[in-house]
C-alpha cells in the first residue's frame, strides 16, 4: 500500500532499499522476510514520504508525510 501511494515501482523501491524486485514482491505476498530487510525497505520508504501508523484498534497502517 506504501509503495503504491507514492506510485513507486517495485524497481524503483528494490533499488532504494539495496534488495532485489523477487525480495519486493516475496514482501507484498506475505512472506517472512529477515529483520534488517524489512528495516531497509521500511527505511527507503519512509525516505520517500510514508509515516508508518502504529495499530490504534484499527490495525497498522500507513499515511504519507504532510
Amino acid at each position: 500500500m506504501a509503495r503504491s501511494g507514492l506510485s513507486m515501482g517495485v524497481r524503483e523501491l528494490a533499488e532504494a532499499a539495496g534488495v532485489s524486485t523477487n525480495t519486493i514482491t516475496r514482501l507484498e505476498k506475505g512472506e517472512a522476510l529477515k529483520p534488517r530487510t524489512l528495516e531497509a525497505i521500511q527505511s527507503a520508504l519512509e525516505s520517500a514520504g510514508v509515516e508508518f501508523i502504529p495499530e490504534n484498534g484499527g490495525g497498522p497502517g500507513v499515511r504519507l508525510k504532510k
